[in-house]
């Protein structure tokens, strides 16, 4: 998988400076193409270099971060944006949802939460290429693996698993998940269990225990563990707030 290429949008240079010295970008496949301080300039930045992905601030000068988002999404549908913010406001939320964001980040940025944002977007853009792949084609081998993983969630998983299946090499298997997706195999797994998940808290009734085996968990307590650090609350919270 191509690098991708990120533009950063804020206009306190300590926050555009700590996202390029605090966060790996390398370590997610990604490189820092450009950066602006108000939204006049982040148009232009982002008209020349089309990055994969923009994190933006809402409060910048000239034009704000949302204004930017809506201008930018016209040219660029396909763009990800990343709202990084200081505002834990619900009208803010409700607008930078209705445009599609990626994600909405509270300052200060959790550098660990934030690679995971990236990940999960290097996953959904990997999902999006990949939906009308033709049998026998270079990546028909990755879809292959990650349609099985999607159909067999709640059995075991594992690399080994996945290479007696489809008579490949586990070294192989994990290989392609960072060269096709731009994770590692453990990091795609747990993304598609916690989505199961959290479609599951919202649509049925199950119990958290039984939620956790259609996931792939066999202790609910690990499962928990596992949704908590990832999605910021309990599989409970989360269930509670969406009803």
């Amino acid at each position: 998988m191509r690098k991708l290429r990120v533009v950063l949008v804020d206009d306190e240079i300590m926050i555009r400076e700590g996202f390029k010295k605090l966060f790996d970008w390398g370590a997610h496949d990604c490189e820092v193409v450009g950066e602006a301080a108000d939204g006049v300039e982040a148009l232009g930045v982002i008209d020349s270099m089309v990055p994969d992905i923009v994190i933006m601030d809402i409060n910048i000068p000239i034009m704000n971060g949302l204004k930017v988002i809506q201008t930018s999404r016209l040219k660029y549908p396909d763009m990800a944006f990343i709202v990084v913010s200081g505002y834990d406001d619900f009208s803010y939320c409700r607008e930078a949802l209705r445009l599609q964001i990626t994600d909405y980040i509270l300052k200060p940025v959790d550098y660990e939460e934030f690679g995971n944002t990236i990940d999960h977007l290097k996953i959904s853009i990997f999902e999006k290429q990949t939906k009308n792949v033709t049998p026998g084609s270079e990546a028909s081998t990755i879809v292959g693996i990650v349609r099985y993983m999607q159909e067999h969630l709640a059995e075991e998983i594992s690399l080994n698993v996945l290479a007696e299946t489809f008579h490949l090499s586990a070294q192989y298997i994990s290989q392609l998940f960072k060269n096709e997706i731009g994770v590692n195999f453990l990091a795609y797994l747990t993304t598609i269990r916690m989505e199961r998940a959290k479609k599951l808290l919202v649509s049925t009734q199950l119990s958290i225990a039984e939620i956790s085996e259609r996931c792939g968990y066999a202790d609910y307590r690990v499962f928990t563990k596992v949704f908590k650090k990832t999605e910021g609350s309990t599989p409970s919270q989360y269930r509670r707030d969406f009803l």
